[in-house]
């Protein structure tokens, strides 16, 4: 508990410190890092496939008959006859694929894809994918993936034991996917660019906006930028510009950002994340706890000899209660290392600061949005 008070103490002062060393570059950050091109967005492809190869591992055909069916399309399709057989190994397994296209990708590149079952499979681990396409939402086939799943998990099993390590039934294969299809649209061909910030926030897209005029009148004469909204900022190309150069002159711009302040918690885990703007009016904070403990002793009382009584049992019980915390201290926090010196000296556990974050937000002393998770 101490490790983590210090953890906070720690983090507030190099929070406060690299404030006061150098505050030009500590809230500085470069375009490229706090917003994305809307034209440089991925494309989400998805397929179905078999794996094959595993040891026992795979669809049992009775609970999972879309895998027999999928086995017996392929085979016929390679002109192997599969009429009157029935096959009962449990080699094989159907899978969902899927795939992020990225930006720009061009017919011939390789891209990595994620392999989840879809039966009672148990492992992955082993297999190799067949060849299957992938489609993208307008039905069209981009890429086509087939090679070895490499699982993380593994799964080892006794008469009387098991033991599972990760997710054995879902896996990637690593440059799987081969490009066979161009995105229908190009980046030269767009008359402007759209940045879309990470993190929307008014005054941050305004000073992008700010920036990129500035470099835009000293190099092509005028203003190219407009901030919409919280998230976009418009640039117009210029007729001068090379597109492909003036995105990347535009994306090393320093911009000074700027973001709302937040603590968030996370109640499952114990976390608390406080940002440096937060801020923390007066008030004053009691925080104790009552622990009540009860004891069963049941004790056995024998009866005397030659009474010819009967053995009883006597219940006993102990309880014990024990009330922790219950001093008050004053939480003033003007700055980041104020408010986490307040939070130490009541010298409560993390579920502790939590309840009090939460009540400080309810009597309406903290500026800034509690956010749980």
């Amino acid at each position: 508990m101490k490790l983590f008070f210090r953890f906070l103490t720690l983090v507030a002062v190099l929070a406060m410190s690299l404030a006061d060393v150098a505050p030009a570059w500590a809230l500085t950050s470069r375009i490229k890092d706090i917003a994305s091109l809307q034209a440089g967005r991925d494309n989400q492809l998805i397929g179905y496939g078999l794996i094959v190869g595993l040891q026992g591992t795979g669809d049992g055909f009775r609970s999972s008959p879309f895998t027999e069916q999928s086995m017996r399309a392929m085979l016929q399709n390679l002109g192997i006859s599969t009429q009157g057989g029935q096959s009962n190994a449990k080699n094989t397994a159907a899978v969902m694929v899927t795939a992020n296209l990225p930006p720009f990708a061009s017919p011939g590149s390789r891209i990595d894809v994620t392999v989840s079952s879809l039966g009672d499979a148990t492992s992955l681990r082993g297999g190799t994918l067949v060849m299957t396409s992938l489609s993208g939402a307008d039905g069209q086939i981009y890429a086509v993936a087939q090679g070895a799943a490499i699982v993380s998990g593994f799964q080892a099993q006794g008469q009387a034991a098991t033991v599972t390590e990760g997710v054995t039934t879902a896996g990637r294969v690593p440059g799987g996917a081969i490009i066979e299809r161009e995105l229908p649209s190009r980046f030269k061909d767009s008359v402007n660019l759209v940045l879309q910030l990470r993190n929307p926030d008014f005054s941050t897209a305004t000073r992008i906006a700010d920036i990129v005029n500035g470099y835009a009148s000293q190099r092509f004469g005028g203003p190219v930028a407009e901030a919409k909204d919280s998230q976009e900022v418009v640039i117009q190309k210029p007729r001068t510009a090379d597109l492909t150069r003036l995105m990347a002159d535009i994306e090393n711009l320093i911009v000074e950002t700027d973001t709302p302040a937040k603590v968030v918690i996370n109640e499952r885990t114990g976390t608390i994340v406080i940002g440096s703007d937060v801020r923390v009016s007066p008030v004053a904070v009691s925080y104790g706890t009552l622990t009540v403990q009860v004891t069963e002793t049941p004790q056995i009382i024998q009866p005397e000899p030659f009474s010819q009584g009967r053995t009883a049992v006597q219940p006993q019980t102990d309880i014990a209660a024990q009330q922790t915390g219950g001093r008050v201290a004053i939480i003033d926090g003007p700055d980041l290392r104020t408010l986490v010196a307040g939070l130490n000296n009541i010298g409560v556990k993390p579920d502790g600061i939590i309840a009090i974050l939460q009540g400080i937000k309810s009597a309406g002393a903290l500026q800034a949005e509690l956010v749980l998770q």
